[in-house]
């Protein structure tokens, strides 16, 4: 299974555009070779370079989404009523652009996508957390796209 975005190559820095700086519009995503088997997707973005004096675990969820259709190859910023978007950190059902403190090192964004056997009934206030503990046992491919974030 694959995840990539037409605004940028793994490992390269994310437009401004997506970002808090920027208009905030999210990222497009596109998504191949998906099993055949899966009857739904899930999709977490991440940053777990947050310094530790401001999250002590470290991370920070921009991005929650479950029970995206099997058959969905992409999201767009049109298609983003796809599936049930969770809560970030923020509490925040939306995507929530990168916004690292000014001055910091760039910090890392992981796009994981994952095929699941199964779809979830869990409330759209639930979070990564939820989502991961509802997965267990039901993933059956992962892939991820990783983008960097710096602010001056």
């Amino acid at each position: 299974m694959k995840i990539k975005s037409p605004s940028f190559q793994d490992g390269d820095f994310i437009p401004v555009e997506h970002s808090a700086d920027g208009a905030e519009v999210p990222v497009p995503l596109e998504f191949d070779a998906v099993p055949v088997d899966a009857a739904s997707l899930a999709l977490v973005v991440h940053d777990p370079d947050v310094p530790r004096e401001l999250r002590p675990d470290g991370n920070f969820d921009h991005w929650v989404v479950w029970n995206i259709p099997a058959g969905q190859r992409r999201m767009y910023p049109d298609d983003i009523q796809v599936g049930v978007v969770g809560a970030g950190t923020s509490n925040i059902r939306a995507w929530i652009g990168p916004a690292p403190p000014p001055g910091d090192k760039a910090h890392r964004y992981f796009f994981t996508l994952y095929a699941l056997d199964t779809a979830f009934d869990l409330p759209g206030e639930a979070g990564r957390g939820e989502l991961e503990a509802a997965m267990e046992g039901h993933v059956l491919e992962t892939a991820v796209l990783m983008g960097r974030f710096q602010r001056e």
